[in-house]
């Protein structure tokens, strides 16, 4: 290939992170290995020493992760990428790299519900504390900054509420007070949103969802854009010496990769919650049909809510793609390719109505989870926001009447029958 020639995101894909083995095995080798032979004392040392990179340990790194990690910072345009072994795992890695007690973090408040408890539960347990604001005001964000606030949480797009930010407002708002923005960019992938092209500064994944796309493996990934300026001395983690390794000093010693380095040393290294080698494996299997898989969903989900707008069994359709939601100017200024496949429909009825219909779909699968290439619904206020009081559930977007679906690659016309059939069973 060409020096100079960008590759397209299908290519990096498929490509990016590895060549064929000595053996000249095409397929990346799945490393099940707990640890790993050095050459030499003088070789371990240097490992150790962080003046080499390389294998000590998988919980700390592993060939067939390399690889994923790899490919996903490519997909991204980062500088590097750290695998975990959950979505929850990456997230909660991605803001304590940062963050400790006594130090504040500006949050949206539209967010995955496990991202709102480890948020507004978890953290404030280890002394942090979180304002959550509307994402759909970015002026709330200036107003939520305070003197010890570390960073800024959003969605690229906000499960389950469907809101598209205005992300240049956030970023500009953000960066001007010194401090980062940090991207959950699970439902969109860098298929449909690239979060560095706009000023972004670091991305999340639950690589459980469209990613790994077969719902057979669960992992996470941070991907670091290494634009971020930590020399500011607002960040004396990053720059000040780290007695947990060497008195190592991030920043000077590796440059744009500082916030990267000191996520795998410190938060993996410590709390361990690194992503098995057949699991990398599963998901870079998946990674190679993201850049098919992805504008099949967005396509299927944009005739489906159609479909749904024009039904009178329907109350509502929250689907950023339909020219009537709030976020859709935002979502074409923003979004390439697609509007995602991941919704929300009223049904005529409400609570009962939505159990009925979820006990009668027969292709859709009835679970709790997004991102497979099979469609996927729930009712959630009577599954994962039934703990929460009526008042919670609809600050969270989620009424008695509400259904989430996560649309699959099926032939739109199955799913569109099934759907048929079971509205025909729940609201008579």
């Amino acid at each position: 290939m060409a020096e100079n020639r960008k590759l397209g995101i299908g290519t990096i894909a498929i490509h990016s992170g590895q060549k064929p083995g000595p053996e000249g095995e095409r397929v990346v080798p799945i490393a099940q290995t707990t640890s790993y032979v050095f050459k030499d004392a003088s070789h371990a040392a240097r490992l150790f020493a962080l003046e080499e990179f390389g294998q000590i340990y998988t919980r700390i790194g592993n060939p067939t992760t390399d690889v994923l990690e790899a490919r996903l910072a490519a997909l991204d345009g980062g500088v590097g990428a750290l695998a975990f072994s959950s979505g929850m795992a990456t997230i909660t890695a991605a803001v304590l790299n940062l963050t400790s007690a006594g130090q504040h973090i500006v949050s949206a408040g539209a967010l995955y519900g496990g991202t709102v408890t480890l948020f507004a539960h978890t953290l404030k347990r280890l002394g942090i504390d979180v304002s959550f604001v509307d994402v759909t005001e970015p002026e709330q964000f200036r107003s939520a900054i305070k003197d010890n606030t570390r960073l800024v949480y959003i969605e690229s797009i906000s499960n389950p509420k469907n809101d598209v930010p205005d992300f240049e407002a956030i970023v500009d708002i953000a960066h001007s007070a010194g401090i980062p923005v940090i991207c959950d960019n699970t439902v969109l992938t860098p298929v449909i949103f690239r979060p560095f092209d706009y000023g972004i500064d670091i991305a999340v994944y639950s690589c459980t969802k469209f990613i790994g796309g077969h719902g057979s493996a669960i992992g996470g990934a941070i991907v670091d854009s290494g634009n971020f300026d930590w020399g500011t001395g607002k960040f004396p983690e990053l720059t000040e010496p780290d007695p947990s390794y060497h008195g190592v000093k991030y920043l000077e010693r590796f440059g744009k990769l500082a916030y990267i380095v000191k996520a795998r040393t410190q938060i993996l290294r410590d709390m361990g919650a690194c992503i098995s080698p057949f699991n990398s494996w599963l998901l870079l299997q998946g990674l190679e049909t993201l850049h098919l898989r992805l504008p099949k969903h967005s396509s299927n989900a944009l005739e489906l809510a159609r479909w749904l707008d024009k039904d009178k069994r329907i109350s509502w359709v929250n689907f950023v793609g339909l020219k009537n939601h709030p976020s859709h100017s935002n979502a074409k200024k923003y979004l390439k390719g697609g509007f995602g496949s991941v919704f929300g429909f009223g049904i005529a009825g409400g609570y009962q109505a939505g159990i009925k219909f979820i006990e009668s779909v027969e292709l859709c699968s009835h679970l709790a989870n997004i991102g497979d290439s099979k469609t996927l619904v729930i009712h959630p206020a009577s599954t994962t926001h039934q703990q929460l009081t009526e008042q919670e559930r609809l600050a969270a977007g989620v009424s008695d009447d509400f259904i989430r679906i996560s649309v699959g690659t099926e032939d739109i016309e199955d799913i569109i029958a099934d759907i048929d059939q079971a509205l025909d069973k729940a609201v008579s």
